[in-house]
């Protein structure tokens, strides 16, 4: 009995082992297809824009609480988020594997999912790294609240994205329309400022003259939206990876 329980030990440990080494391909390999090997040069440049706006904040002599670090935080993230989601599907052709994608059975889900989950974990993750610069630098903060908070945003134009590229077809014109639509809604900023419908929302910034209870309501509900309208955009987006032409 002694002895079968050691082999039964060996093989759960061999299965798990092999399975973990699996996990890590799998990582290695989509994050060269995601970020098409320069991943490291878009956690450099959105840094050195947080660093900046910092910086020239600071220069002015501008308060620096946490309002700020949120809308600060929110292009350096949307830097890191563009490529992928905007770029993802031409370089599946780039690298030429999509029509092997293809072949897998429901690949919309298998693949894309996936790689979607891992395009956020990184993104909040380097999103912690940021907030706790900018803790440990300008003003202490939430780290772990401030960058859950800034997903909301993440989540809405990542999907954005990713529906777009979809349709488009061509990473370069993807880009160019998210552009356009970028400084169309910064345009609207002003008009929805105080509404649920500012993609942008900041929650920690609040306007004078208003409740809380109402700024916090106003809050709840654009969550909703982000949430609800990035989930349409990600379904839409699947079903159309469907067409192969």
């Amino acid at each position: 009995m002694t002895m079968e329980k050691t082999v039964n030990r060996k093989r759960t440990r061999h299965r798990l082992a092999n399975f973990a080494d699996l996990v890590v391909r799998m990582v290695r390999y989509n994050m060269k297809i995601i970020f098409a090997q320069r991943f490291g040069w878009f956690v450099l440049v959105a840094l050195l824009v947080f660093l900046l706006i910092a910086g020239i904040t600071v220069y002015d002599g501008s308060p620096v609480e946490t309002p700020f670090i949120y809308g600060a935080l929110i292009l350096p993230g949307i830097l890191l988020l563009f490529y992928p989601t905007v770029f993802g599907i031409q370089n599946d052709e780039d690298a030429r594997v999509l029509e092997i994608l293809f072949g897998i059975p429901n690949y919309r889900y298998k693949v894309w999912m996936v790689r979607l989950a891992m395009i956020y974990v990184i993104l909040y993750v380097i999103l912690v790294l940021f907030a706790e610069i900018a803790s440990i630098g300008l003003f202490r903060i939430n780290i772990f609240e401030v960058s859950w908070q800034l997903m909301y945003p993440m989540y809405f134009t990542g999907m954005l994205a990713f529906m777009l590229s979809t349709l488009i077809r061509n990473g370069t014109g993807t880009a160019v329309v998210m552009v356009v639509l970028g400084v169309g809604l910064f345009l609207l900023g002003e008009t929805v400022d105080r509404t649920f419908w500012n993609i942008f929302h900041n929650p920690y910034a609040l306007p004078r003259r208003m409740n809380e209870v109402v700024w916090h309501t106003i809050t709840v509900k654009n969550r909703i939206f982000l949430v609800t309208g990035g989930t349409l955009f990600l379904l839409t987006g699947l079903l159309n990876l469907q067409k192969r032409e």
